[in-house]
């Protein structure tokens, strides 16, 4: 791997980013007002609240920008923090569509319909009808869908050029011991929660994972704690989103962090056992880009199943580590007009 590969894999990695940030911004435009009527609507209990965060994340492919703007809901008081804690659990799994998506590049087949599946296949035409929409329409609603489609088309640009820059890694012994060293599952969930906080997107991250794949390196051992890390990271944005926001909303950002600590936390010590006790054998095999689009739905579904029953617990944690502040400042009593200025002063104390 030379300069100019090296070159290449940036110059993809900024198209990956930038495609997946248009994409998501023109999405939450096109569908924002609907999409945020639904959440008011559809969060009177667990199941529906799990299933509108579910939804929303899919659409706007973005647990990060769901989230954002359910600390945002509970900051203006259109929505409580036990709705918010049920939508939050809910985007978590909505985020992983987009490695779903992005797992179809794996698709090796002769058949011409097999391949029309692949996203290398129709992001040019998808490309071809984003500008036509951008470009030629008035309409600001096409515009957002051309836009969102451009998006996506460069984020599959960005992935192919990344997955094309790496390839040649698969021969390069000191790319085989980074890996290597991964297997230390703490060593990996630090390294997803580090990438991830960094750009900000844990699906951004779990794509950059699947284009490191194709060089036949990365087994399901690094892979899978490397997955649950990056759930960690991606709680950033919604810790920056709730400074200067009401406590609620802060507990709400809050509630996102320990969902995915704690989650983490269960589920690497369960992993740990069975890597330590078992050793199973697919661990050591090179993990697929569908590999990592399963096991990034697994876990974020097995943290939702344990988490989901104790959302009351939860709550009531996150009211104990930001609990109310005291009053600072003497309230009038009922019917007493309110202290004002140095005359009300000596009239109050009778001076």
């Amino acid at each position: 791997m030379d300069i100019f590969d090296v070159l290449t894999l940036m110059g993809g990695l900024s198209l990956f980013l930038f495609g997946m940030n248009v994409m998501g911004q023109a999405l939450e435009r096109r569908a924002g007002g609907n999409l945020k009527s639904l959440l008011e609507r559809l969060t009177t209990n667990k199941a529906a609240g799990l299933l509108a965060g579910l939804g929303v994340t899919a659409v706007i492919q973005s647990s990060s920008a769901a989230t954002v703007m359910v600390v945002g809901f509970v900051n203006s008081g259109l929505m409580t923090l036990r709705q918010a804690i049920n939508v939050i659990m809910g985007a978590n799994i909505g985020t992983t569509v987009t490695a779903w998506v992005l797992s179809l590049g794996g698709i090796d087949s002769g058949n011409v319909f097999v391949t029309l599946l692949k996203p290398s296949s129709f992001a040019p035409v998808l490309a071809v009808v984003g500008v036509i929409f951008y470009m030629f329409c008035k309409n600001d609603r096409k515009k957002d869908t051309g836009l969102a489609l451009l998006g996506f088309a460069t984020l599959m640009f960005g992935m192919e050029t990344m997955s094309g820059a790496v390839s040649g890694l698969r021969d390069v012994p000191e790319f085989q011991r980074l890996f290597v060293m991964f297997q230390n599952p703490v060593l990996g969930v630090a390294a997803g929660a580090v990438l991830t906080a960094i750009i900000q997107s844990s699906s951004a991250s779990v794509g950059i994972l699947q284009a490191l794949s194709v060089t036949g390196q990365v087994s399901y051992g690094a892979a899978i704690p490397i997955i649950m890390g990056q759930n960690i990271g991606t709680c950033a944005t919604a810790m920056l989103s709730s400074v200067g926001t009401s406590k609620n909303a802060k507990r709400a950002a809050m509630v996102h962090l320990l969902f995915n600590v704690m989650g983490t936390g269960v589920w690497l010590g369960v992993f740990w056992v069975i890597k330590a006790f078992f050793s199973p054998l697919f661990l050591a095999e090179s993990v697929s880009l569908f590999g990592i689009a399963a096991a990034h739905s697994v876990f974020n579904i097995l943290c939702t199943v344990i988490m989901l029953p104790l959302s009351g617990c939860l709550e009531k944690l996150v009211c104990r580590l930001v609990p109310d502040g005291g009053r600072t400042e003497a309230q009038p009593e009922l019917g007493q007009r309110p202290i004002s200025g140095p005359a009300d002063m000596a009239e109050a104390y009778g001076r």
